[in-house]
C-alpha cells in the first residue's frame, strides 16, 4: 500500500511537469554562441609547398567563409602588375595568378584578417600563404609599427615594403619587391624574405603602382634591413587542475629579426605651384589664387586703362601668399568694366624647381545672378518706399494728422543717404585675461583717429576714462581687415571701449558710426596654471591639446622648463616637437634629402586643470614606450572592434577596471611599472646613440 501510494505521488509530479512544460511555450536554445575563428584545414598546393606548377591555389578551411575588405587587406608579393582573383566559395578561397608566375621565387598571400567565418564573422588573425615555384621557399621575415609622424597615430591598411636595390632612386622609379600591410593597429610583418640587405619603406599608394609620388604619405628609413634568424630555447611549464607542477618542458623556438622597425609616416607637403584661379568679386577687388604657398607675391602692373594712379590699391594678403586681395583705390580703375594687367609670378616648371613667368589677365567685371537679384530687390525696395513717402507728403498738404511713426518716416526720408564703413567688435561681453580686444572693418583702413578712440575703466560705479591708450595695429601682416588693440587687460577688471562717429576713414572715403561696447575680464582666479619640466633644454616646443588632439596653446621649452600661464580649466593632453632647425613648427621630412620629420613625443596621461590650481610636472619623453605614448583617448585610428565575444568581454572589464582606478589624483601620474622595455622605445634610443 505504500509502495502503491509512492508510485501515484510520482505520476501526478510527473504529469505536473509536463503540464507546466506545455503551458510554458518557448523557443528551443540555438546552441552555444561561434565564437572560434575559421581553421585552415588543407590546400592545393600545400602550405610551404615547393617546385609549384600552375596559376591556381585552392584553400579550404573547417566552416564557410567570407572575404572582407580584400583591397585594404590583402597583399601579394612578389608585387604583381595585374591583381590575382581572389574569391571566396563556400569553404573554399581560390586564388588565381594572371601574371606569369616566376621561377625560383617565393610567393606570399597575407590576408592579415580578411578571412572571417559566414556566420558570426569572427576573423582569422594575421593568416598568410606561401609557396614557391623553386627548389626552396625562402622564410626570413622582418616587423615592426607604422606611426603617422605628426600625431603617433597608428596607419592602418597601409603599404609596407622593401627594395634590395639600395639606390635612393628605387623607390621613386621601380615597384617595391615584396609587400604587406598594416593591421588596424599599425604593425606590419614582411614574410618569406631571402637573406640580403634591404632598405624599407611605407606608402599610402594612391595611384597603385607600388612607387612614391611626391604627393603621397610615405615613410622610409636611411638604415639597411639585414633580416637574420635565431634559435633559442625556453622552458615551458605544465601544471595540473589544482596549480601543481606537472610537466616541464624544454621548447625550441625561432627569432626573426629585426622586430623593432619604427616607421613614420609624413607627407612631404608637395604641391606644385601654378596660378590657380583670377576673379573680380566687385568693382573694387581683384582676387588672385595660388594652387599652394608661394615665397613671394605676384607683381601687377596696369595695361589698360593707362591712365590710372601709381599707386591704386590696398593688398591683403595670407601669410603663405596663396590667395591675395587688391582692393582698387583708383576711381578710374573702379569704374571701369575691364582691367587688363601683367603679372609676373612664381610656377613650378618641367623640372619641378620654381621659375618666374608673366602673364596677361584680363579682370573683367560681369556681375552674378546673385547680385543681379539682390539689386532688382533693393530697386523695389527704394521704389516702394518711395511711393510711401509721396502718399505721406500728399496726406500732410491735405491737413491730416500723421502719426509720429509717418513723421519719422518722412523725417528720415530727407535725410541724405551717406554709405557708412560697416564696423563691429569680434567679440564682446566676456574676455579672458590673455585675450585682445579686437574689430573687423568691410574694408581697409586708411586712418584710425586715436582722438576718437576712448578706453574706460569701471571703478565701483564710474567710468574712469584711460590715458595712454595704444594706437590700433593690424593683428598680422597682411592682413588690413583686422584691427586689436595691443595691451594687456586687467583681470576681474570691466572696460568699455568707444569708437567716436567719423573716428575711422576707410580708403574710400567712408566713415564709422559710433561704436561702443563693455568688456568684463576674468578673475585670476578662474584659472588654472601649469608648469612642465622636460628631459629636454633646448630646441623644442609643448603643444597643449584638448579632447579633441587640437592645439590649445604652444610653449617653447626654455631650460627644460615650460609655462602655461591662466589656463581655463579643462581636460588637457600634452605633445612636444624635438624642433630641429628652432623656427617654433613641426616640420615635415624629405626624402630626396634623406630628411626624417621632426619627432613628436606624447606625455600619456592627461591633465585635469582646476579654477584657481597650480600643477607642476616632470616628464621624461623616453620613459614611455613610443607606440604607448598616445593616451587612447585621443587615438582616432581605433583597432576594428573583435568579432570574438571572449575577447570583446576581456576588453570590457579591462576597461571598467581602468575606469574604476582612473582616480583624480592619479591624472597625471605615471603608473608605478611603467613599460620601458618596448622594441619600438628602444629602437628610437638606440638611434640616438
Amino acid at each position: 500500500m505504500k509502495l502503491f501510494r509512492l508510485l501515484y505521488i510520482a505520476v501526478l509530479s510527473l504529469v505536473g511537469l509536463m503540464l507546466y512544460s506545455c503551458a510554458n511555450i518557448g523557443s528551443p536554445e540555438g546552441g552555444p554562441l561561434d565564437i572560434m575563428p575559421p581553421q585552415y584545414v588543407k590546400s592545393t598546393p600545400a602550405q610551404g609547398a615547393i617546385n609549384v606548377k600552375g596559376n591556381k591555389i585552392e584553400i579550404t578551411f573547417d566552416e564557410i567563409v567570407n572575404i572582407k575588405d580584400q583591397q585594404k587587406k590583402v597583399s601579394v608579393s612578389p608585387v604583381q602588375k595585374n591583381p590575382p582573383v581572389i574569391k571566396a566559395l563556400g569553404k573554399k578561397v581560390t586564388i588565381e595568378f594572371r601574371d606569369e608566375m616566376l621561377p625560383n621565387t617565393t610567393y606570399n598571400i597575407d590576408f592579415s584578417n580578411a578571412i572571417e567565418d559566414n556566420n558570426e564573422g569572427n576573423p582569422m588573425e594575421g593568416f598568410t600563404f606561401a609557396f614557391s615555384t623553386g627548389d626552396e621557399i625562402d622564410s626570413l621575415q622582418i616587423s615592426g609599427l607604422l606611426l603617422r609622424a605628426r600625431d603617433l597615430e597608428p596607419m592602418k591598411h597601409v603599404v609596407v615594403g622593401l627594395h634590395s636595390n639600395l639606390e635612393d632612386s628605387a623607390f621613386t622609379h621601380v615597384p617595391l619587391e615584396r609587400i604587406s600591410r598594416t593591421n588596424d593597429r599599425g604593425q606590419f610583418t614582411l614574410r618569406n624574405l631571402k637573406p640580403g640587405k634591404y632598405h624599407v619603406f611605407a606608402l599610402n599608394d594612391m595611384d597603385g603602382n607600388y612607387r612614391m609620388a611626391r604627393t603621397e604619405d610615405i615613410a622610409f628609413l636611411d638604415e639597411v634591413i639585414v633580416p637574420a634568424a635565431q634559435r633559442y630555447e625556453s622552458v615551458d611549464t605544465v601544471f595540473t587542475f589544482d596549480n601543481k607542477i606537472d610537466t616541464i618542458v624544454n621548447a625550441t623556438h625561432t627569432m626573426f629579426t629585426p622586430n623593432d622597425v619604427l616607421l613614420t609616416m609624413f607627407n612631404e607637403d608637395y604641391h606644385s605651384l601654378y596660378l590657380k584661379t583670377t576673379t573680380r568679386p566687385s568693382r573694387s577687388l581683384l582676387h588672385v589664387l595660388m594652387s599652394t604657398e608661394s615665397p613671394e607675391m605676384p607683381q601687377m602692373r596696369i595695361i589698360k586703362p593707362q591712365e590710372h594712379a601709381q599707386d591704386w590699391c590696398v593688398i591683403e594678403s595670407t601669410p603663405r601668399n596663396d590667395s591675395i586681395f587688391y582692393w582698387i583705390t583708383d576711381s578710374a580703375l573702379i569704374k571701369s568694366d575691364s582691367i587688363v594687367v601683367e603679372m609676373k609670378h612664381l610656377y613650378t616648371d618641367s623640372t619641378d624647381n620654381l621659375s618666374h613667368k608673366t602673364d596677361t589677365i584680363t579682370f573683367a567685371y560681369r556681375k552674378t545672378g546673385t547680385q543681379l537679384k539682390q539689386e532688382a530687390q533693393e530697386k523695389k525696395a527704394k521704389e516702394q518706399q518711395a511711393k510711401r513717402i509721396a502718399e505721406l507728403k500728399e496726406k500732410q498738404e491735405k491737413g491730416k494728422e500723421l502719426s509720429p511713426a509717418e513723421l519719422r518716416a518722412l523725417e528720415d526720408a530727407d535725410k541724405p543717404d551717406i554709405p557708412k564703413l560697416e564696423c563691429d567688435f569680434a567679440r564682446r561681453g566676456n574676455l579672458e585675461v590673455y585675450d585682445t580686444i579686437k574689430v573687423h572693418f568691410a574694408t581697409p583702413v586708411a586712418a584710425i583717429d586715436p582722438k576718437g578712440v576712448h578706453l574706460e575703466l569701471k571703478q565701483d560705479t564710474l567710468w574712469v576714462e584711460q590715458s595712454n591708450v595704444p594706437a590700433f595695429k593690424t593683428i598680422a601682416d597682411g592682413d588690413v581687415l583686422n584691427y586689436m588693440l595691443p595691451m594687456e587687460l586687467e583681470p576681474e577688471a570691466t572696460y568699455r571701449l568707444t569708437i567716436d562717429s567719423l573716428a575711422v576713414q576707410s580708403v574710400y572715403g567712408l566713415f564709422n558710426d559710433p561704436l561702443t561696447s563693455e568688456f568684463k575680464i576674468s578673475p585670476l582666479e578662474s584659472y588654472a596654471n601649469l608648469t612642465v619640466h622636460v628631459n629636454v633644454t633646448d630646441h623644442a616646443f609643448i603643444e597643449l591639446l584638448d579632447q579633441q588632439d587640437r592645439v590649445v596653446r604652444t610653449v617653447i621649452v626654455k631650460g627644460g622648463t615650460a609655462d602655461f600661464e591662466n589656463l581655463l580649466p579643462n581636460t588637457y593632453y600634452m605633445r612636444l616637437i624635438l624642433d630641429a632647425n628652432g623656427n617654433g613648427k613641426w616640420d615635415t621630412g624629405n626624402y630626396a634629402r634623406h630628411q626624417q620629420p621632426e619627432e613628436v613625443y606624447y606625455f600619456p596621461k592627461r591633465l585635469k586643470m582646476r579654477k584657481n590650481w597650480d600643477m607642476d610636472e616632470s616628464w621624461n619623453i623616453y620613459a614611455t614606450a613610443y607606440d604607448l605614448q598616445k593616451p587612447a583617448e585621443l587615438v582616432k585610428n581605433k583597432p576594428e572592434e573583435s568579432k570574438n565575444k571572449l575577447q570583446n568581454k576581456r576588453d570590457q572589464q579591462n576597461k571598467k577596471k581602468n575606469s574604476n582606478n582612473d582616480e583624480d589624483e592619479d591624472e597625471t601620474e605615471f603608473g608605478t611599472n611603467p613599460y620601458n622595455s618596448n622594441k619600438y622605445q628602444n629602437y628610437q634610443q638606440n638611434k640616438r646613440r
